[in-house]
Formats: C-alpha cells, sequence, structure tokens
C-alpha cells in the first residue's frame, strides 16, 4: 500500500512544498497500473492526460483529462487507465491549512450551501478554463527561485479553494468545509465499518476519525466496550474464518486481504485466538462436520 504524500520520491514526482508539508506534486512518469493508496492528507487532483478510475468505500468513480477531484483524506482503491499517459498534478491540504483558509473566508461558507450534509469522500468537478488556468499557472513555480516560495503557495493554495467553491454547485464541498471549521468528528460505527481491513495504524485510524489518538481510543472504548486494537483484531480474524470456509485464497492472500502486512504475523494471531494455523482450519473443520 502507498501512503501519500510520505511515500512521493523524486524519481517519480516533482514537488513543492510549504515549509515542510508537501503541498503540490507533478507526476512526471508513467505510473503503475494498479495501485492501492492511502491519502494522508485531504487532496485534489488535476487530471492533464489519460483517465484513472477511483474504487472507495462507498462508490466508484472514473476522471477523464480536464477533470478535477477532490479528495478526503483516507483510503482508496485505484487503478489507472490501460493506457500508460497518465499525467496529474496533485495539491495536498492539511487539516492545519484547510482550517487556515475558512477562518479568512468564513463569509464565502456562509449560507445554505454550507449547511448541507456531507454525501460523498470524492468530488469530481469537469474542466472549466479558470481551472486549467490555475493548473499552468503552477509550473512555472517548479523552476522559479525566490524567498517568498512558501507565500506564492499558501496564496495558490487558498485561490484553488475558491476556485473550487465558485463551481461547487452540489454544495458538497462547502459542508466539508464548514465540518472542518466547526471540528465535527467521523462517526466511529461508519469508519470501523469501512475500514477495519485495511493495513492502517491506530494513528491512522485516529487522524481519519477527527480525533487524537487518545480521543480515538476513549471514545471508542466508551461506545463498544473494548480497545480499538482488541476489537479489530477480533473482526479481522473473524473475516479470516469465513473466507477460509467460503474461498479457495490461500493463508498469504487472505493476510493481505485482512490487513496483515506480515504472514506469520497473521497466523500467530489465528493460532491464538482458535488453537489452529489457518492452514489446518478448513481441514479440521471439514472433518468435524
Amino acid at each position: 500500500m502507498l501512503r501519500v504524500p510520505s511515500f512521493i520520491h523524486a524519481g517519480e514526482f516533482e514537488s513543492l512544498k510549504i515549509q515542510e508539508m508537501t503541498f503540490v506534486a507533478y507526476r512526471n512518469q508513467d505510473p503503475p497500473l494498479r495501485n492501492e493508496v492511502f491519502f494522508e492528507e485531504h487532496a485534489v487532483i488535476f487530471v492533464l492526460e489519460g483517465e484513472k478510475r477511483f474504487l472507495a468505500p462507498e462508490r466508484e468513480i472514473s476522471v477523464r483529462k480536464g477533470d478535477v477531484v477532490f479528495i478526503r483524506r483516507g483510503y482508496y482503491f485505484m487503478q489507472e487507465a490501460v493506457e500508460r499517459g497518465y499525467r496529474s498534478l496533485v495539491f495536498f491540504f492539511h487539516e492545519k491549512l484547510l482550517k487556515s483558509f475558512v477562518e479568512q473566508h468564513l463569509e464565502v461558507l456562509s449560507g445554505p450551501l454550507g449547511e448541507r450534509d456531507i454525501e460523498s469522500p470524492l468530488l469530481v468537478f469537469p474542466g472549466h478554463e479558470s481551472l486549467q488556468a490555475f493548473a499552468e499557472a503552477i509550473f512555472p513555480l517548479f523552476q522559479r527561485k525566490t524567498p517568498f516560495l512558501n507565500q506564492f503557495l499558501r496564496l495558490k493554495s487558498h485561490e484553488l479553494l475558491l476556485l473550487l467553491l465558485e463551481h461547487d454547485s452540489s454544495g458538497q464541498l462547502h459542508a466539508f468545509l464548514n465540518s472542518i471549521y466547526q471540528g465535527e468528528k467521523m462517526d466511529l460505527e461508519w469508519l470501523l465499518k469501512n475500514y477495519f481491513l485495511k493495513p492502517l495504524t491506530l494513528d491512522e485510524l485516529a487522524r481519519l476519525s477527527g480525533r487524537s489518538l487518545s480521543s480515538f481510543k476513549r471514545d471508542f472504548e466508551k461506545e463498544f466496550g473494548t480497545s480499538p486494537a482488541t476489537w479489530i483484531r477480533k473482526k479481522r480474524l473473524e473475516h479470516a474464518v469465513f473466507l477460509l470456509e467460503t474461498s479457495s485464497r490461500n493463508v498469504s492472500e487472505i493476510s493481505y486481504e485482512i490487513g496483515y502486512e506480515s504472514v506469520s504475523h497473521f497466523i500467530k494471531a489465528f493460532k491464538a485466538q482458535y488453537g489452529l494455523t489457518p492452514a489446518l482450519y478448513p481441514r479440521t473443520k471439514n472433518a468435524i462436520v
């Protein structure tokens, strides 16, 4: 699984940072056709060439040249188009950057649009000349030598968000930015239902939920009566049993599917829970039946 922006390498991307945080990255090589990606920050993707398909927990979205996509931080399975001509500009927005923007533009976000419910973690904005002009204006910054680069990039971050809000006819981006400003927290039941099989750390799950790690653990134990680590391990192993009983996947495939990046750790946890290894479980169960 790729984690971005921390995974961004100079060989695949050119990037610009606001202080130490990656703000914009340009992919200058053909990407893998198939990637599993965890977005550590909220992101805006400009599709410059080619096509990409996003498979999110709740829906599938295809985007093409000219489209602009806003993605809430979280975990998505992405599949590139078959042709190797995909190019993109990706802008990353740390939560602090978004809160700073909202605080300076509260009047823009007031009104009925900002009061709508958030329905999707991915928003697609069809290509518009103002958005395309913005993307073209970014490229000179990759070569520009100036002591004010941080300041220019911060201004560009606000310009981009304002442009997106201008074209936010659904009100979804308005509602999302308002939720960020108000510090709304994600529903834990929804979060765990969609992410418990993903190889995410507790720190990453806490960030996704809009909580500190300590608040995440406290709220989780209050709602579920156990620690998040214990609950996740139990649910993953229960799903492993389901796969062993209903599929032909091998132990390594099941380990990966339920979020264990180490097969040996999966086998050890499974044996501790059920008293035998996953390789023996289907044969033993069938013999008993």
